[in-house]
């Protein structure tokens, strides 16, 4: 197929006449390819569906530059391949051409850190095999951007052909990839410090960096990272040829080097048939375990995942197939009338088939949609790059593209996806896509750009000021990274923010249902940004019907002399709506936020106040509600101290202490936490945990205060038994009860439930008795005197009817 595809451009040459025999460098390459095509029956190029089109001029310089795997010339290097030289180093291509005019090619030995380096990869340090290809069009791109840079100042540099791209060919029966581009190319003294040596500083800090580590005992993906980049060629090589013209240069010079050798050669190129105009050609032969990389599918998957926004077109050799009808003999028996024999007549038939060819396909984007402006980007192809990238069937709930300058330079679009992510603590995630000079660099990070509670947001970004290749070791460590970091996280909060203010509340509405987990747990891991997360937080309350609001409507709803925003946590709705605690809050209509969420208390605790406005759990002790009477509470405290010892004497270490309560108005008593310990719900909480150590927490188990309502009859009643009786075991028992329900109706678990239900079925059988008991016994004497009963046997006479005479009655 490669040689076909030669032969029509060639004759598309041929038929151009005197133009195409104008440049003379191209006229020579056009005769040496006419002499690659074997065979006369092989199937013509077809360009745009319709065959035997010649292919443009302006296509034919790298066309003509990709290389000839299926020609005779390199029959025999490739059956050495195959054969029992394996492994043994190649000699130069040159070597192949019978020509005594062929100069020499010239050995040199790698640098002492190239060698080390090379061994290093030839025997699989890096476990991603897939970046080669990455870095070496990275390192084709460069090349073009080279010469695009200096032609500006310099025109002649394209005057071999003004097209600038990149192309890829393979052949996968034979594990051949070839790389060309037509950049600024490399003379004979660039191929020597190019590929033979590396900066000192940089190879010391690369082996150093690798010998860390593995000291370490960490995956090491370094390639790019220290200038390595076009060595991650022998990750998937046994041998490696560069053939390049520069056009500073008449000559053009090819560069060997396989992956065992500790040495590398460099001829000039004079066979006619392999000289290019200018730029760069590539050629890997790959590992015998590698060879899946030359299928021209893989390769077209690899250059639309890495560099599907590489500035420059990528085209990829790729097999095609268009339809036509042909006409076909087909045999049809015929008998004709009055004659035994069968004839068969040939009759024409049209048929459908399918035409296969091979023609360059491009692969790539040239222009990214973060590098196009804003306002000429609808909504419509945002969704669609955002489906497209993520795999997505939903349109995003929120999108944000900007460009950040100044000290860092980096573009991006970020995405809030309207599905919802699961896992909360998993903090690595594919949905960050990092470029590097539009070149794709990875998508796995561990915290890196995002922080874990901002997992779920997606995006691309890009940075010309990061390094090609960057290890997750440059992420941890870098300042511009750091700086990306702070940069992205303030750009998704305000796309956050925009969505809260948007006048329809069911996209926030969603949003919080999807993600309301992620922002509470970013108070808990992200203090600096406490005042960007507190205003996207929502919150049942006792007045909101159910309705979750924002702690901005809240502190607008407080009334005048409230002070500070006051809240409950409960394992349910239901249980907040209904503990004693607010009694005395909704007396004063002051507004309760209800944290039902197991997260809830834990991220309020860690905001501590908003808006200057403290929060506070009216669970705990010391609530003050602002409107205290010192004169009638100074009464009261005397009038039940008594009570309040003799409670506590009962109550024992159960308690801390026994007080007065001023949060109380029908209920007669709670128990309220200590000011730094645990709330109930945070105790049941912690109860749950499956590996919860409870032993090893006792501490922040705090004792806990039991406060009385004085004004209800229970307690009056407890206070005349303490005064008149103390040692009454009914009142104690009286005690213990009361304290044991007042554990359960705030939100605490009794220690020893049996019991308490013993207690209260014997107060209730007591109750019973004497009320329904004393009536029965009063009801039973008329009973008995209206039936009396006797256990003696009642025996019944039978008395016979008697006849009676009715006229004697007259």
């Amino acid at each position: 197929m490669l040689g076909a595809s030669r032969r029509s451009v060639c004759a598309a040459a041929a038929a151009a006449g005197s133009r195409r025999r104008a440049a003379a460098g191209v006229a020579s390459a056009v005769s040496g390819d006419s002499s690659f095509s074997s065979s006369s029956s092989s199937p013509r190029s077809v360009i745009n569906g319709e065959p035997g089109v010649p292919q443009i001029q302006k296509r034919l310089l790298s066309v003509l530059a990709a290389p000839k795997f299926i020609g005779t010339d390199n029959v025999m290097p490739l059956k050495l391949r195959e054969g029992s030289l394996v492994g043994r180093r190649y000699e130069s291509s040159a070597a192949a051409v019978d020509s005594s005019d062929t100069p020499p090619a010239e050995k040199y030995e790698y640098q002492a850190e190239v060698n080390r380096l090379m061994d290093l990869i030839v025997h699989s340090l890096y476990s991603n095999k897939e970046v080669f290809l990455r870095e070496l069009v990275s390192n084709a791109s460069d090349a073009l951007d080279k010469l695009r840079y200096l032609s500006v100042t310099d025109p002649d540099l394209l005057k071999d052909g003004p097209e600038l791209d990149i192309r890829i060919q393979t052949d996968k029966d034979n594990g051949i990839i070839t790389i060309i581009d037509t950049g600024i190319g490399m003379t004979r003294q660039e191929l020597v410090d190019s590929l033979g040596t590396i900066a000192s500083s940089g190879t010391a800090k690369f082996l150093k960096a690798l010998k860390e580590s593995q000291e370490a005992g960490v995956d090491s993906n370094l390639i790019g990272q220290f200038g390595v980049g076009f060595y991650s060629a022998f990750l998937v090589s046994d041998k490696v040829v560069v053939s390049t013209k520069s056009p500073k240069s008449d000559k053009q010079y090819v560069w060997e080097g396989e992956a065992e050798s500790s040495s590398y050669t460099i001829r000039e190129e004079t066979d006619p048939e392999k000289l290019i105009p200018r730029g760069t050609r590539l050629t890997l032969y790959l590992k015998r375990d590698d060879k899946g990389f030359a299928h021209p599918e893989r390769i077209q998957k690899l250059v639309k995942n890495y560099s599907q926004f590489v500035s420059f077109p990528i085209y990829t050799w790729q097999e095609k197939g268009y339809t036509k009808e042909v006409e076909v003999d087909e045999p049809v028996e015929a008998k004709k009338e009055g004659d035994d024999e069968t004839k068969t007549e040939v009759k024409k038939k049209t048929k459908t088939v399918v035409e296969k060819y091979w023609d360059w396909e491009l692969t790539n984007e040239t222009q990214p949609i973060w590098l196009r402006n804003p306002r000429e980007v609808s909504t419509e192809e945002y969704n669609e790059f955002y489906k497209k990238t993520f795999n997505e069937y939903m349109d995003p709930l929120a999108s944000s593209h900007f460009t950040t300058e100044g000290e860092v330079e980096f573009r991006s679009i970020l995405y809030v996806p309207a599905t919802k992510k699961e896992d909360i603590t998993d903090r690595k995630t594919k949905n960050i896509r990092l470029y590097v000079k539009r070149v794709f660099i990875s998508d796995d990070f561990d915290g890196e750009l995002f922080p874990r509670y901002l997992s779920f947001v997606k995006g691309v970004v890009d940075s010309n000021d990061l390094p090609l290749n960057v290890s997750r070791e440059i992420l941890q460590e870098s300042r511009i990274v750091r700086i990306m970091r702070k940069r992205l996280v303030r750009k998704a909060f305000d796309m956050i923010l925009g969505i809260s203010c948007s006048e329809n509340r069911d996209d926030y509405e969603r949003f919080w249902e999807n993600y309301g987990k992620f922002l509470k747990l970013g108070c808990m891991e992200d203090k600096e940004n406490h005042k960007r997360i507190a205003p996207l937080l929502r919150f049942f309350s006792s007045q909101s019907n159910e309705e979750l609001i924002s702690l901005d409507e809240y502190v607008e709803n407080m009334r005048p002399e409230q002070k500070d925003i006051y809240y409950i946590a409960a394992d349910s709705l239901s249980s907040a709506k209904h503990a004693p605690f607010l009694e005395k809050l909704n007396e004063k209509e002051y507004e309760v936020l209800f944290l039902v969420d197991p997260m809830d208390e834990v991220s309020v605790t860690n905001l501590n106040s908003y808006k200057d406005k403290r929060f506070v759990d009216i669970s705990k002790e010391d609530l003050d509600l602002g409107d205290t009477n010192e004169e009638r509470e100074k009464e009261i405290k005397q009038e039940y101290s008594q009570t309040c010892d003799w409670i506590k004497k009962r109550l024992g270490d159960k308690v801390a202490r026994v007080d007065i309560s001023n949060r109380l108005c029908s209920s007669p008593c709670v128990l309220v936490a200590a000011k730094f310990g645990w709330s109930a719900n945070m105790e049941r909480l912690m109860r749950a945990q499956s590996m919860g150590d409870m032993s090893s927490l006792d501490f922040m188990r705090s004792r806990k205060v039991f406060e009385i309502n004085p004004e209800h009859e229970i307690i009056k009643g407890l206070n005349a038994a303490c005064r008149t009786n103390p040692d009454d075991p009914e009142a104690l028992k009286a005690v213990d009860i009361l304290f044991e329900t007042a554990m359960i109706s705030s939100g605490f678990t009794p220690d020893n439930p049996a019991e308490l239900s013993g207690k209260i079925y014997e107060m209730m059988s007591a109750a019973v008795t004497s009320k329904w008991a004393s009536q029965a016994q009063h009801a039973e004497p008329s009973l008995q005197q209206a039936s009396p009963l006797s256990s003696e046997p009642i025996e019944a006479e039978v008395v016979e009817p008697e006849q009676v005479d009715m006229s004697q009655q007259k």
